[in-house]
């Protein structure tokens, strides 16, 4: 038995309404929240505000743009007006005056009308500074720098200190010290310890220790730890910071030799780089600790790993890979509300795709998760084109599956390659078995589940039907109805020919590929994870995939929960979430670890590095898979609320969105189950659970199911 109430949204909207003090809040411009110290590109940008909650929702708005201040404070608009313009399109309102001028700083404003049409008051008054670009060109944000006092410093000797920073992070180590005579000190960095106070001279893989000989001098009180250049992580194919910045470098501890003063807090700073992240913006918590670490952990592994600007795979390349972007690019879109980072990536990739046949084939995906989480098409539009080609369409035989085998130089150049000599490859998961690396500390098995690589491959093929189901929604959003039509009906012709193919009808599972005889784990989740699986075999595939365990990396967990969640399996997705062995998130905690590693252990990949944001598949799963919150609609206009909670007894989770922070409360009362769903203004959804269906309104929602 189910009680529905929803008084609590009318009282709240009550009290709002008797003072209606609140204006819109909240705006953006190109997705900048703080444009001031931004150049904006786009020179007809688009403009984002929060509908205050006194609202309820947005009948009309009114946008003023002026190139004088003094105007726009007298509501005078004289670059743009739009006028009162009626609809609930809160958010990417593209500029609509005469065209801008490069190098020009604006003032912009918006008030809006509630749900009885009666107007409020401006906004507070927000500036931008247009850029000079050529063509199209998406705004990036700025860098942010924190000074990180140390949480703990320990004298070892009289002139030996450990210091330890709490997190490890993307910086450079900062003195400010008054030394009695010239000496040099001895500094070590690291990101492991070796034991209790102590760094880990040689932690193996790609973690990183460093050495630094530091000559002071005194009445010089203020020291910078440089060091050159890493090769292997600076060359042509990664991504290089700005010559401001000098070389960033990942640590978390210190030791300092040879400094016989007192060291306090006050003399010894981590500073720090990342791409603009508001901490406060999501959260999670929930009544099982071992989970609230692996959230916190996640969530900090996309503030502390955007410190390039762009989507990269960790410290030891620095190049953009689409695979680790994809996870990356989810976990960033529910932990802060920031878009520009995400659209940078997607069409980076454009141009410079990686070798993996798999890799290339999550473009489409990163391009629709843009649409849906901000609403805005400009990129689909764009890069429409290119898009086709990322589907690798042009590798189908006759019977609709694709091959890597079917490459030819004209593809590759289709594909973004400027090499065309250069041939993509199947990869399903990394790394491969030892007998492929050499590794001798690898399992036999690698991440692939013994994986049968032959030519028609079931994990690309189930990417490539993914793949055609997005393009024909792609190509509907843009007008492009026989295209739409056309990758609709390929995409069912795929779906059939996989279940005929490559489904093993007698043992209800599918194979890794046509002509194998082995199944995995990957040739599994995949069909599951993307609704290629008949009903009649979902049971069999679930039971496949749960005897297999986590046999796959940290980034194909991403899909094995994805699949999971989306067959009902929510208790054995928790089991893998809150695992303690060394296949799970905690095991990376406790290695000791604050940012997500490249591999479950050192073991699995001896050459992984500590600051890996495709191990962070949790900061998306948890909201988006066990929370259930995903945009129903582009922009988030809707939303879909499925909670999958299993044996928790409270959890509380907040969302950003484009529109503003859902905030969602479960709690186990005993005789019942009780949730609470706040939605800002404007918005509204769908609550499921056990398949029943509530609607969501804007403001707070609660029910109470008796159990």
């Amino acid at each position: 038995m189910k009680r529905y109430l929803n008084y609590l949204s009318g009282f709240i909207f009550l009290l709002l309404s008797c003072s209606n003090i609140q204006t819109p809040n909240g705006l953006m411009v190109e997705f900048i929240r703080d444009p001031e110290s931004v150049k904006i590109m786009d020179m007809k940008p688009e403009f984002t505000w929060l509908v205050p909650y006194y609202a309820g929702s947005q009948t009309a708005y009114e946008i003023l743009v002026s190139a004088d201040r003094k105007n726009i404070e007298k509501d005078i608009a004289d670059v743009w007006s739009s006028n009162k313009v009626a609809g609930s399109v809160s958010s990417e309102i593209e500029y609509g005056g005469n065209a801008l001028s490069p190098d020009k700083r604006y003032f912009w404003k918006v008030r809006i009308w509630d749900k009885n049409d009666k107007p409020g008051g401006f906004s507070e008054i927000q500036s931008f500074t247009t850029g000079n670009p050529e063509g199209y060109a998406t705004t990036a944000n700025k860098f942010l720098t924190s000074l990180i006092k140390p949480s703990k410093i320990v004298r070892l000797k009289e002139d030996h200190y450990f210091i330890d920073f709490g997190k490890d992070a993307f910086g450079k180590l900062l003195l400010n010290i008054n030394p009695d005579k010239a000496d040099t000190l001895v500094i070590h960095l690291g990101e492991k310890l070796s034991g209790e106070n102590q760094i880990d001279r040689n932690p193996g893989g790609t973690i990183r220790y460093y050495n630094i000989k530091l000559p002071v001098t005194p009445g010089v009180k203020s020291y910078t730890t440089e060091l050159p250049p890493d090769k292997r992580n600076t060359g042509s194919a990664a991504v290089h910071l700005p010559d401001s910045f000098g070389v960033v470098i990942p640590f978390r501890y210190a030791e300092i030799e040879n400094f016989t003063n007192k060291l306090k807090d006050e003399n010894i700073i981590q500073k720090t780089w990342n791409y603009y992240f508001e901490d406060e913006t999501g959260s999670f918590t929930c009544s099982d600790t071992i989970l609230n670490q692996v959230w916190d952990m996640c969530k900090y592994t996309m503030k502390a790993t955007s410190f390039t600007g762009i989507y990269i795979d960790g410290d030891r390349e620095r190049i953009p890979y689409e695979a680790d972007a994809y996870i990356n690019q989810l976990g960033h879109y529910y932990t802060d509300r920031e878009y520009s980072m995400g659209r940078v990536s997607d069409e980076y990739f454009i141009k410079h795709p990686t070798w993996p046949t798999e890799w290339i084939l999550h473009t489409v995906l990163m391009f629709w998760n843009d649409y849906m989480f901000t609403g805005n098409s400009e990129s689909l539009g764009n890069y429409y084109e290119e898009l086709k080609h990322k589907t690798l369409i042009s590798l189908a035989r006759e019977d609709g599956l694709i091959s890597s085998k079917n490459v030819t130089d004209e593809i590759m150049a289709n594909i973004g390659f400027s090499n065309v000599k250069e041939r993509i490859r199947d990869i399903v998961d990394w790394p491969p078995a030892q007998k492929d690396t050499g590794w001798k500390l690898a399992g036999p098995e690698g991440e692939r589940d013994g994986y049968d690589m032959v030519e028609i491959n079931t994990m690309v093929n189930a990417f490539y039907y993914r793949n055609l189901v997005l393009m024909s929604k792609i190509a509907g959003v843009l007008g492009k109805t026989d295209d739409s039509v056309l990758f609709y009906n390929e995409s069912e012709r795929v779906r059939e020919v996989i279940n005929t193919k490559l489904l093993d009808k007698s043992k209800g599972i599918y194979i890794d590929g046509e002509s194998s005889a082995h199944s995995s784990l990957h040739a599994n989740m995949m069909p599951l994870a993307f609704g290629l699986v008949p009903e009649e075999n979902k049971r069999s595939v679930t039971d496949f995939i749960k005897s297999r365990g986590m046999a796959c990396s940290v980034y194909g967990s991403q899909y094995l929960l994805e699949g999971l969640y989306q067959a009902g399996e929510a208790d054995y997705a928790f089991s893998l979430l809150t695992a303690t062995h060394d296949r799970g998130w905690y095991n990376m905690i406790k290695s000791g670890s604050t940012i997500a590693m490249e591999a479950w252990d050192m073991k699995y990949k001896p050459n992984s590095d500590w600051n890996h944001a495709w191990g962070a598949a949790p900061a998306n799963i948890i909201p988006g898979y066990m929370w259930g919150i995903s945009p129903a609609e582009p922009g988030f206009a809707k939303t879909t609320i499925r909670p999958q909670l299993g044996n928790l007894s409270n959890s509380r989770i907040e969302v950003p969105t484009i529109r503003g922070q859902i905030v969602a409360e479960y709690s186990d009362k005993g005789s019942s189950h009780e949730f609470i769903i706040t939605l800002p203004a404007n918005m509204t959804g769908d609550f499921i659970l056990s398949g029943e269906t509530n609607k969501l309104n804007s403001g707070l929602n609660k029910f109470v199911f008796e159990k």
